[in-house]
């Protein structure tokens, strides 16, 4: 069956769909020797022959599907031009290839998820399907339940206008506090930008949930691999990757 190319390249967890088109427009990937450049392009991942850098894409392995307790001072890629450490680095003991679903600025934390499932990051990331992920966020500054109800009413940003759910103060220091709030969506740092547009400094971001998964009692910098039933819980039992495995189980990239 053909599927888009973005599509096959994402299941073998080369890249993000989005990130896999980008390697279409530059001429990284080729269909029976072909270079192909047009997206939306589409080919048979069980018969043709798919190339990402001149590399085989290979139909061997299950898909992984791991949860990370992300430290601060760790960058959310595979790798990283400033040299600075990345999310990799702390799961070196995991023989196959997978990259984060998401982000996690350099300086956030908490639960990050890591796969070779493109369908799966797919599915975690793209705003249609609505999945909560809750935060906690310390600010400088003791803050009134006025300043917190205007900051839940909104505010707006140079791309549209940013309102969390269930945003409450969570404990209150001398000099800072503690934010608990939900979002459901993945524009770039737009939780630290919305507090900071309001005028308020983030000196804390941790991420605690996915959906229904939390970090429990996973000690920062540690990672395990997600049980069956915790997959079933984020993405449901109908989806592609959990209903047709045998299309899905295409992971790594061999010479």
């Amino acid at each position: 069956m053909k599927e888009r190319l973005q599509k096959i390249i994402a299941a073998a967890g080369i890249a993000s769909r989005r990130h896999a088109e980008v390697m279409l427009q530059e001429g990284r990937v080729s269909v029976n020797n072909i270079v192909i450049k047009e997206l939306g392009s589409k080919a048979d991942a069980a018969q043709d022959v798919i190339r990402v850098d001149g590399k085989l894409i290979s139909l061997e392995h299950a898909n992984i599907y791991i949860m990370l307790h992300k430290p601060a001072g760790f960058v959310t890629t595979l790798s990283d031009p400033e040299g600075r450490p990345t999310v990799v680095d702390l799961i070196a003991g995991v023989p196959e290839r997978v990259y984060p679903v998401g982000r996690l600025d350099y300086d956030s934390e908490g639960l990050l998820l890591l796969t070779n499932d493109g369908n799966f990051s797919q599915r975690i990331q793209h705003p249609r399907f609505q999945i909560p992920k809750v935060y906690r966020i310390k600010v400088q500054g003791r803050l009134s339940r006025e300043e917190v109800k205007k900051l839940a009413n909104g505010v707006k940003l140079p791309d549209g206008f940013f309102k969390p759910e269930n945003m409450h103060i969570d404990k209150l220091n001398d000099k800072s506090s503690w934010l608990r709030l939900t979002i459901r969506e993945g524009k770039n740092r737009v939780i630290r930008r919305s507090l900071e547009a309001a005028g308020y400094r983030v000196t804390r971001l941790v991420r605690e949930s996915i959906g229904d998964l939390t970090l429990g009692d996973l000690k920062e910098g540690s990672w395990r691999h997600l049980k069956k039933k915790e997959v079933t819980g984020l993405i449901g039992d109908n989806f592609p990757s959990q209903k047709k495995p045998e299309r899905y189980q295409v992971k790594r990239i061999t010479k």
